[in-house]
């Protein structure tokens, strides 16, 4: 399974619009998704760990995949990569 942690902020619009495309994506793929404010201690942390300039930022399996506007299709392509490598199935997919 693919961990995702998603670092926002209060009155993020590209926050909310994040959220919705990692809902869709876990319909398609095996996610975890955890969101962490960035105001938070561990969510600076993180920010300053992963250089991560604004928000969403988006780590993928520990390491930074984008912040600003989430590239959902960049992420559904490097999530099919994975399921490629790991040979883990796809959700829905027929066995």
């Amino acid at each position: 399974m693919t961990r995702i942690i998603l670092l926002t902020q209060a009155s993020c619009v590209s926050c909310e619009q994040a959220k919705i495309a990692l809902a869709r994506l876990a319909l398609e793929f095996p996610l975890e998704v955890e969101e962490i404010p960035l105001g938070s201690e561990t969510g600076r942390a993180l920010a300053l760990r992963h250089a991560v300039a604004f928000a969403p930022g988006v780590l993928v399996d520990g390491a930074l995949f984008s912040y600003g506007r989430l590239p959902e299709k960049k992420l559904r392509h490097q999530l099919s990569q994975l399921v490629k490598m790991t040979g883990a199935a796809r959700i829905g997919a027929s066995e």
